[in-house]
């Protein structure tokens, strides 16, 4: 599928301090680039040949998004017609781990129900996105 084709969208719980949506925000963008290949492009040099990394090759909407309509949206993602779309989501679980161990147990420990959201990462198909996202309004400071 042709790039322009494609859409990347992080949905952020809009009740949270801006400190918790910054941290959503970085780990779900560290994930979906460790998930999506190509996501992140090649380094860049500039006028004066100074390196600058790779960044992301598509814009990312952010959106926002209430605990309840993140909880349903994710049920939605579960759907066999959006297993094409890579989904990535932030927990309260994961929020209040130290260390990555700790996390992959409390998750084990809830059904998916019990699980708060505080943010979702999508990337696939724009059709698809825009299906799912598409009246949610921007996430603005």
């Amino acid at each position: 599928m042709n790039a322009v084709d494609m859409k990347c969208v992080m949905i952020i719980d809009f009740e949270l301090p801006i400190g918790i949506v910054a941290n959503t925000s970085a780990i779900l963008g560290v994930t979906l680039g460790e998930q999506v290949p190509n996501l992140v492009g090649e380094n860049a040099t500039d006028a004066l040949n100074g390196t600058h990394l790779g960044i992301v090759t598509v814009p990312i909407t952010m959106l926002k998004e209430s605990k309840v309509g993140l909880r349903d949206l994710r049920e939605r993602l579960y759907a066999p017609e959006f297993s094409d779309l890579v989904v990535v989501d932030f927990t309260d679980a994961a929020q209040t781990s130290q260390i990555y161990n700790d996390y992959v147990r409390k998750l084990a420990s809830l059904s998916t129900q019990e699980h708060t959201y505080l943010g979702i990462g999508i990337y696939g198909e724009k059709k698809k996105i825009n299906k799912l996202t598409g009246a949610m309004p921007l996430l603005r400071g």
